[in-house]
């Protein structure tokens, strides 16, 4: 009976773990909304237009081809209210190749992607939300260097952590 027992308790462990896995699968698509922002804030430190506007198209892309029914309940949650806004600054940014108007639409999809990161896991690794007091804007990085986007190489540095999310 207690062998019964063991084996039916093992079962519905592995049950449990699985769905977990199921569960970490279905939001890891997000993840490359987090890579190309990334990928899109360092084009604009190098004040590389023309990159900033390919990885804005890059990031449009990964959004179109989230599948919504296959994420969890919590993540669909947090990302609806906020896919078209994050599509319509990528859009915009990805429509320009003024480098200081994609900086000012940076603005909202450093925002936006900040209140998806917070309310979903985007990455594994910590994802920092630095500031930039000249801008009074904010920006996410994979690390807690200071390389600020919205002025580049005029004032790489200038800037500070905000908040960590682990």
């Amino acid at each position: 009976m207690k062998k019964i027992l063991l084996a039916g308790m093992v079962l519905v462990a592995g049950f449990f773990q699985q769905g977990k896995a199921q569960d970490k699968a279905a939001s890891s698509q997000l993840s490359p909304l987090l890579t190309h922002y990334y990928q899109l804030k360092d084009a604009l430190i190098g004040s590389n237009a023309t990159a900033a506007a390919a990885e804005a198209a890059e990031f449009v892309k990964a959004a179109a081809s989230v599948d919504m029914k296959a994420m969890p309940a919590a993540d669909h949650n947090a990302y609806m209210p906020l896919s078209d806004k994050l599509v319509a600054d990528a859009k915009a940014i990805a429509g320009t190749k003024e480098i200081s108007k994609q900086r000012e639409y940076f603005k909202t999809l450093s925002d936006n992607i900040y209140t998806l990161a917070k309310a979903v896991s985007l990455s594994a690794a910590p994802v920092y939300q630095e500031y930039c007091p000249m801008k009074k804007a904010y920006w996410l990085s994979s690390s807690n260097a200071i390389k600020n986007p919205y002025f580049g190489n005029q004032m790489l540095t200038c800037g500070k952590v905000s908040d960590t999310i682990k």
